[in-house]
């Protein structure tokens, strides 16, 4: 520990919180900072609601002040953490909060700061309890060890990591900004490939050129247990790339699955607008949630009907079709009905390589900003570790 540094729990450099009873005021209006709230991006308050006190949900309970500093206990690895603003003073916010606010020998935004760091998250992460909706006790995080500089150094820590977040901040807004430019040409150039008529295009129903000829299978027998497994958490929106398979027998599969093969197109029927579409390299099973669509020969290329299934314009009928408010699906019914301008076989096959090309492209983009945008989240928890074992200079 460095000389002059202390350690402390929160806990002993916060005030008492206030509980209040909104509805004990029916006519008075006060702006109310529920859980979603605090956006985990910005780290800001960014939305509140205008209430009377009659209408005060149960959970309106905490007063808050400026410059106090607020952190989501529940799912707290979200990271919904937001100092109070000056306008916001005096107003209410969620139990769903704990609310911090320092002592004199404690600066709020030290504190705000410290609360993103490895070492404050890893308590959490390890605290937090509850299936459905984890959650750590105000307790628990009062409990929190904070190395404790001088007032002085602590203000001249907020200053330099202000700085350098305001700094990481923008390369992150640009680097995201770059990502979704680079995917949404991607998919502007696929959507207008996929809707200009072609000579010799002609009108066709999905069930023309398209059918699902695998029968449901026991995963659990010999000749299929060991095969990989393809459901729809394993594939990923408006991308070829699948993540994490595993076999039948790894994952312990019991109900009927749909064997494929690398001459199909797996199509997720649930959430359509996720647009979960894969053409693996290799034969498997797939999910009952999973379509094995097999193109019809030299009628339909596999990789148009790839691009077909990831395009806005079916996207946009399956949507419309979707059975279930809660679980949207595309049955089969729905699915075969689709019709559209299917272009010559030839004229498919040089439509796919300029996608494919353009796709791959895209996905290199994609590696290198998102990479990026782990550096920058590196960086900011190698300044945090630096600054609270007190080697920022």
């Amino acid at each position: 520990m460095k000389r002059g540094w202390s350690v402390r729990t929160i806990g002993d450099l916060i005030s008492k919180g206030e509980t209040v009873d909104p509805t004990k005021a029916p006519g008075e209006l006060f702006s109310y900072v529920d859980v979603s709230s605090v956006s985990n991006d910005t780290f800001k308050i960014v939305q509140t609601s205008k209430l009377m006190g009659a209408d005060a949900p149960s959970r309106a309970r905490r007063r808050i002040r400026a410059n106090d500093v607020i952190f989501a206990t529940i799912r707290p690895t979200l990271k919904r953490i937001a100092v109070v603003p000056e306008y916001l003073d005096q107003q209410i916010c969620s139990t769903g909060y704990i609310v911090l606010r320092a002592l004199p020998d404690l600066n709020p935004r030290y504190l705000f700061h410290y609360l993103f760091s490895d070492a404050f998250q890893s308590s959490m992460e390890i605290l937090q309890t509850g299936a459905s909706y984890p959650a750590v006790t105000d307790g628990q995080v009062k409990q929190q060890p904070i190395p404790l500089p001088p007032l002085e150094e602590q203000q001249r820590i907020v200053a330099i990591l202000d700085e350098a977040f305001e700094g990481l901040d923008r390369a992150r807004v640009n680097a995201e900004a770059n990502l979704q430019n680079a995917r949404e040409l991607f998919e502007m150039v696929r959507n207008e490939a996929l809707r200009i008529g072609n000579v010799g295009s002609r009108t066709v129903r999905f069930s023309d050129v398209a059918e699902i000829t695998a029968k449901l299978v026991d995963p659990r027998k010999d000749a299929y247990a060991d095969l990989p497994h393809v459901g729809a958490g394993n594939m990923v929106t408006g991308s070829d790339q699948l993540i994490d398979v595993k076999t039948a027998r790894e994952e312990q599969l019991i109900s009927g699955k749909h064997p494929f093969d690398e001459n199909m197109v797996l199509y997720s029927k649930i959430r359509p607008y996720l647009r979960k579409v894969a053409r693996p390299d290799f034969g498997g099973l797939c999910s009952a949630d999973v379509y094995p669509l097999a193109p019809k020969f030299d009628v339909l290329l596999r990789d148009y009907l790839y691009h077909l299934l990831s395009g806005n314009d079916f996207t946009r009928y399956a949507i419309a079709g979707s059975d279930r408010a809660g679980m949207p699906k595309v049955n089969r019914d729905h699915l075969f009905a689709y019709e559209f301008s299917l272009p010559r076989f030839d004229d498919q096959c040089a439509i796919c390589r300029k996608l494919d090309d353009l796709q791959i492209a895209t996905e290199r983009l994609a590696e290198i900003y998102t990479g990026k945008l782990r550096e920058l989240a590196d960086l900011r928890q190698s300044l945090l570790r630096k600054a609270f074992a007190g080697e920022l200079t």
